[in-house]
């Protein structure tokens, strides 16, 4: 099987700065797009940024310009660097691996796989 585990995530004021990570393990082929959702409390999870295999990033309007995602193919991991925190940033952070080819009992799957979530708070 397929496993997200996330890292990186805290307490931080106002203007701080956090990186997560999330490696992707398993028997894995290949993974299309890797990206980052947020979920605050009593709203929908909402994408934060995307990045394909190839390397075109997507950003949410709300945080172009203080967040930057990365990936290091090899290491089937995806980072999102972010600066300037808010405190409307605060949220449950969830990495999502799309288009994940793998193998598990002699046959290839394709499924999409989400992390179990990581908190960042940030305080005024």
């Amino acid at each position: 099987q397929v496993q997200l585990v996330e890292s990186g995530g805290g307490s931080v004021q106002a203007g701080g700065s956090l990186t997560l990570s999330c490696a992707a393990s398993g028997s894995i082929l290949s993974i299309g797009a890797m990206g980052w959702h947020r979920q605050a409390p009593g709203k929908q999870r909402d994408l934060v940024a995307d990045i394909t295999s190839g390397g075109r990033t997507n950003y949410a309007d709300s945080v172009k310009g203080r967040f930057t995602i990365s990936r290091d193919s090899a290491k089937n991991t995806v980072y999102l660097q972010m600066n300037n925190l808010k405190p409307e940033d605060t949220a449950v952070y969830y990495c999502k691996a799309d288009g994940v080819e793998y193998y598990a009992s002699s046959y290839m799957y394709v499924e999409d796989f989400w992390g179990q979530g990581t908190q960042v708070t940030v305080s005024s």
